[in-house]
């Protein structure tokens, strides 16, 4: 019982850090920005990326070792409909976490970075992934989207 409640709160507690973190990118990242502002970026980033091992570290925990069966989980279409968004949203974070690793290094006086639209409209297709998985999971635990066989 203590596993699955560490599971649980470890995961929740992770979906808030990475909705914290793309709610952060999106009020921060702008058309053009200092070097000391794609560092705090950066440094937001790395919070969403733990976010989201710690999403997956929790979630496969829940799916194979504590709580419902396996089963609950693999027979939902709603499920799969989930993880897919995930691992969407975890290839569209790419390419901005690239461009802000590359670009957090170098004198913080220095002229401003111009930020690529590409970079602004990824994260706003992000933030409505994420909006959408919290339904999912709702819809997912109230046993929906069951697959019957």
């Amino acid at each position: 019982m203590t596993a699955l409640i560490i599971a649980r709160y470890a995961h929740f507690a992770a979906v808030f850090m990475i909705v914290a973190a793309i709610l952060a990118q999106q009020f921060l990242v702008c058309k053009t920005m200092t070097r000391h502002e794609v560092k705090r970026v950066a440094k937001i980033d790395a919070m969403y990326g733990l976010g989201a091992l710690l999403v997956l570290f929790a979630g496969f925990t829940l799916w194979f070792f504590v709580g419902k069966p396996a089963g609950f989980y693999s027979n939902n279409w709603i499920f799969h409909t989930k993880l897919t968004l995930y691992i969407l949203l975890g290839l569209l974070s790419i390419y901005p976490t690239l461009f802000f690793l590359k670009n957090r290094k170098g004198n913080d006086m220095e002229t401003k970075i111009i930020i690529p639209s590409g970079i602004i409209i990824l994260l706003r297709i992000e933030l409505g992934i994420v909006i959408i998985i919290p339904l999912l999971a709702t819809l997912m635990s109230l046993g929906i989207g069951h697959f019957k066989f």
